[in-house]
């Protein structure tokens, strides 16, 4: 399995193979929110862009399996950047509170002003999910081989992200600023620490969710 790699492992990686256990603080962090309603033309792949996309990208079972080579090809020839295989959900918003769930692995708030180019970001090195790159603000420990319930609240009025595991409070950080925001999940390799050759991830209970200001 790609999470059983040896020495310093991937950036933006996690397997996951156990059963999700009943959470019900879960619904406690939705309380307040509506749903928002997604169709499945909403959640679009990004992978590199000389393969297709059976060989990157394989939704069965209500789980989004994805992996990347560290040799691949961005995913598109005028995108420069390292090797990915995302979904973006295309949901565009501007204000209000707006919830991001989903059962394992690593995700991104997208919109802020420059330098930043993400809100928020939660890659994962040595099985552990972090913040960025700081290896010394560990969101969770020991994230190999199992789920995990990740919810992701983004105040935007209030620059403020809250990152919950499990249902438990694990980070709360500023916002970088940005006037359009989306989310997106899956596996995105980065030139920073050690990463592994190959990256997968598993998803699945992708939901998003907002509420306007009280």
């Amino acid at each position: 399995m790609a999470g059983s790699s040896s020495g310093s492992c991937s950036l933006l990686l996690l397997v996951a193979v156990a059963a999700v256990l009943s959470l019900p603080s879960s619904c406690q962090l939705t309380a307040g929110f509506s749903r928002v309603m997604l169709n499945e033309s909403q959640f679009v792949l990004q992978k590199p862009y000389d393969v297709p996309v059976n060989e990157r990208y394989d939704p069965c079972g209500g789980v989004r399996r994805m992996w990347v080579f560290d040799t691949d090809k961005p995913f598109s020839t005028k995108h420069p950047g390292y090797p990915r295989t995302e979904i973006r959900v295309d949901k565009v918003y501007s204000s209000g509170v707006w919830q991001f769930e989903g059962d394992v692995s690593v995700m991104q708030i997208f919109g802020a002003d420059k330098p930043h180019a993400s809100t928020v970001m939660l890659p994962v090195y040595d099985g552990q999910l972090i913040y960025y790159h700081n290896l010394t603000m560990v969101v969770a420990d020991r994230v190999y081989d199992r789920w995990i319930r990740l919810n992701v609240v983004h105040d935007v009025a209030a620059a403020n992200v809250t990152v919950y595991v499990d249902g438990e409070r694990r980070l709360e950080v500023p916002g970088h600023g940005g006037t359009e925001h989306y989310f997106k999940f899956g596996v995105y390799t980065q030139g920073l620490h050690n990463h592994s050759h190959r990256m997968e991830a598993h998803w699945k209970n992708v939901a998003i969710y907002t509420k306007p200001y009280a």
